[in-house]
């Protein structure tokens, strides 16, 4: 599927000013609606415009210096066309050194592109990602937020290869991945009614709960013993007593 980005800001900023408003309408600050703000923007457009820029600044009195410079901080927000699927390579320590880099340049041989690059027919955008805070699964990727754990070189290539071919693709944690501007949106505040998709965590995740509950139940086990045992000494110390005192 080929994506068409508007290319016409002051057409797709009349469809979206309602919807800013209503974000707007959610904040005691109007200001503090600029995050999910530029996310609509990436919705409707694909990524931050020069016009979506000026449209959030006029609807929260902001000059366009102060929006680009909240847009250009974060990684989040795109200057140029994303495609209809993000996809992000872990690159940062953990993953790296698990195979996050074989998988990133075996992906941009692959693909034809390198980083923060789209490919010809406007479907895949790769990127190296420095965290995707899913260490415990590394080496990991990730497809318009959805996690994809444990991945491999060959499994990477066969997603982004179901992906341009079109098929339903569904996460490892779940997840049906939908478009980079189906998620936009959802980060805008529109929830899609998919929240609930998928476990909230997977086992390596919640080992360390695991381990510290039964540390917790071995030791409130064993204080119960010992309390037992210095309760029962007390008791024959005083039938001692007793008896000497007869």
């Amino acid at each position: 599927m080929t994506v068409q980005h508007s290319t016409d800001p002051g057409e797709a900023a009349v469809a979206i000013e309602d919807q800013m408003r209503a974000i707007i309408a959610r904040y005691p600050k109007p200001k503090s609606a600029l995050l999910p703000m530029l996310h609509l923007v990436q919705a409707e457009y694909g990524y931050v415009t020069a016009g979506g820029i000026e449209l959030c600044a006029d609807m929260l009195g902001l000059s366009a210096a102060e929006v680009s410079a909240v847009a250009t901080f974060y990684s989040m927000y795109k200057r140029r066309p994303v495609g209809d699927y993000h996809v992000g390579v872990c690159t940062n320590t953990l993953c790296a050194v698990m195979g996050g880099d074989a998988i990133f340049e075996s992906l941009k041989e692959h693909l034809g592109v390198g980083n923060d690059e789209t490919t010809p027919d406007g479907v895949l955008t790769l990127e190296h990602i420095e965290c995707n805070a899913a260490c415990d699964y590394a080496p990991v990727v990730m497809v318009n937020w959805e996690f994809f754990d444990n991945q491999t070189p060959s499994s990477a290539r066969d997603l982004v290869d179901s992906l341009r071919a079109g098929e339903q693709v569904t996460s490892t944690r779940g997840g049906v991945v939908c478009s980079f501007r189906e998620v936009e949106r959802v980060l805008a505040g529109f929830p899609d009614g998919r929240g609930a998709e998928g476990p909230q965590a997977g086992p390596a995740t919640l080992v360390g709960l695991r381990i510290a509950k039964e540390t917790a139940e071995a030791d409130a086990k064993d204080k119960l013993e010992a309390d037992g045992k210095a309760s029962a000494a007390a008791d024959g110390a005083n039938r001692s007593a007793n008896d000497g005192e007869g």
